[in-house]
């Protein structure tokens, strides 16, 4: 007869609880049953205590898990529904809004600091780029590297951006604006700062009629 190799830690406990009730299965029994070797079955019975500690710390471990998950499937469910009566009222939430909500929200279901954060960058891709950056600037003096800063700019125009439903209507926006994007560049050791990178939608702007764009303090280009 073949027998298997291992029993999962499952099975042992299922192995050993049937070796020990009232009308307790014998090795033999056990070893027919569970398709092992006499010795397998003998060692487990031996190692029973271990074995028995071993799936209750597993099983206190998974049920802390599904409450967790449970807490944060209860969180989206109240921060989508305050979402979505917050977008019903055209009431403008950011990302930064939303997150504070959902700290509140966990804050007031028994959650700390220190068990719920607010995702908003993924950390594992932070990290892999916080190693690879310091391969690629390896072999480079300081003076040579250079941090570009990026902000978006409308021309003339507050900020009011929002997150949306997907089933909202576009409404307004900035069709009638200059979008623009600026770069502040300056190497790390601060003691050089290029000319400012502007970034707009059109290359020849109505606005610049009268104005040549290399005599601009700063570098016009266009996307």
């Amino acid at each position: 007869m073949s027998h298997r190799k291992a029993l999962t830690l499952e099975e042992k406990v299922a192995l050993i609880k049937d070796n020990q009730n009232g009308h307790g299965l014998s090795v033999r029994q056990l070893t027919d049953n569970y398709k092992i070797s006499k010795s397998s079955a003998a060692n487990i019975l031996r190692r029973s205590e271990e074995f028995l500690a071993d799936y209750s710390s597993n099983s206190n471990k998974g049920i802390k898990r599904k409450l967790k998950d449970e807490n944060r499937q209860k969180i989206d469910e109240i921060v989508f529904e305050w979402f979505a009566q917050r977008r019903a009222k055209q009431i403008p939430i950011s990302g930064p809004i939303l997150q504070e909500k959902a700290r509140q929200v966990a804050e007031q279901l028994g959650c700390t600091t220190e068990t719920f954060k607010a995702s908003n960058v993924d950390d594992s891709t932070v990290e892999e780029w916080t190693q690879r950056l310091s391969t690629i600037l390896d072999g480079f003096n300081e003076n040579d590297v250079f941090n570009a800063d990026e902000t978006g700019l409308f021309y003339r125009a507050t900020p009011d951006h929002s997150l949306v439903l997907s089933k909202e209507e576009c409404k307004g926006g900035k069709k009638s604006k200059e979008r623009l994007t600026v770069l502040l560049c300056s190497n790390l050791t601060g003691t050089e700062k290029l000319k400012p990178v502007v970034i707009g939608r059109s290359q020849r702007p109505r606005c610049f009629k009268n104005i040549t764009t290399s005599k601009l303090p700063v570098i016009w280009l266009s996307n």
